[in-house]
């Protein structure tokens, strides 16, 4: 697995590591985010879409209740939070809201999912992993295949 440590000791280097980030995503990629409630998910993702030159009257919010919003940036950028689905329920493997996200990142938009983790096989793996903490501020990134590698190489 290719690795880094990225820390984040304030706002602007969350948001610099969004920009280097943009700058490497492609049509179809899958972001997984994990961390604990505060430590940045959602503020990361916006971050993400202004770089990609979403303008700033577009809200970015927290998917919690609604499950999933998209962003008309270039690629489409889904973002979901995946924390009310529970992974060990023999309904995962067939919840609509997996499928439509699978199927959109085959249709070429990126994926930014929080809480994804347990759901990144059916989400179509090789998937960036961005685990966000507090103590200290920083951003653990893994990837687990061989598309998501040559993204993280490349940060």
């Amino acid at each position: 697995m290719t690795e880094r440590q990225v820390p984040l000791p304030d706002r602007r280097a969350t948001k610099l590591l969004a920009r280097a980030v943009s700058r490497q995503l492609a049509p179809g990629d899958l972001f997984v985010l994990t961390g604990p409630l505060g430590a940045g998910k959602t503020f990361f993702v916006r971050a993400v879409c202004r770089a990609m030159g979403l303008d700033r009257s577009v809200r970015v919010t927290s998917p919690t209740f609604t499950l999933v919003n998209e962003y008309a940036t270039v690629p489409p950028l889904v973002h979901a939070d995946l924390y009310r689905l529970d992974a060990t329920s023999p309904e995962a493997t067939s919840d609509p809201t997996l499928f439509a996200l699978a199927e959109q990142r085959d249709e070429g938009r990126v994926l930014f999912v929080e809480w994804g983790g347990p759901f990144i096989d059916m989400l179509g793996g090789d998937a960036i992993l961005i685990d966000l903490t507090v103590t200290p501020r920083s951003a653990h990134i893994t990837a687990t295949g061989p598309r998501s590698r040559e993204r993280v190489e490349a940060l």
